[in-house]
């Protein structure tokens, strides 16, 4: 039985149809344009997906939404065209099912539903890192550029680093 508080939440159903060697889902806050595959998101929001199971459901909180969330698993045996990806944002009151980007991982929504049209054409023609393959393909790379073009996305803050002394030290760039 569903309570009150759930019926409110983002409900995420996954069917897992393939096997996967990775699968996770990240509620984006901000981007860093900078990297490629999940580090393109900065620190984001990572609930707990269990790749060895093939039904779950997972339940996300909308008290305070991210911009949007995205999932990425990556079958076994690896084949990038294999690759499923699911971006979505919070939209109360609606629902969808289908395919994350490929056959394999079947997904239902309930109040979200899916980001669509973004793509390899959403990366700018000068973006920086464009010409390189890792990131031109990185599906991950090309949400980010939509995002960025779409919605009021933060950038990372820069990364702080360590000193040898062991004392992390932030830098200006």
């Amino acid at each position: 039985m569903n309570s009150g508080a759930d019926s409110e939440k983002v409900r995420m159903e996954i069917e897992a149809r393939d096997s996967y060697r990775i699968m996770w889902l990240a509620g984006i806050r901000e981007l860093d344009l900078t990297q490629h595959c999940l580090k393109t998101f900065g620190e984001s929001d990572r609930p707990h997906i269990n790749i060895h199971q093939r039904r779950q459901a997972v339940y996300l909180s909308t008290a305070n939404p991210p911009v949007a969330w995205y999932l990425c698993a990556l079958p076994i045996p690896w084949d990038w065209s294999r690759n499923a990806h699911l971006a979505f944002e919070y939209a109360p009151g609606e629902t969808w099912e289908g395919d994350a980007l490929v056959r394999g991982l079947g997904v239902h929504l309930t109040n979200a539903r899916p980001v669509l049209g973004w793509g390899e054409h959403t990366v700018p023609t000068d973006a920086p890192r464009r010409n390189s393959r890792l990131y031109r393909t990185c599906r991950n790379w090309q949400f980010a550029w939509w995002l960025r073009a779409n919605r009021e996305v933060p950038d990372a803050p820069p990364p702080i680093e360590e000193t040898s002394s062991g004392v992390e030290q932030l830098t200006l760039g």
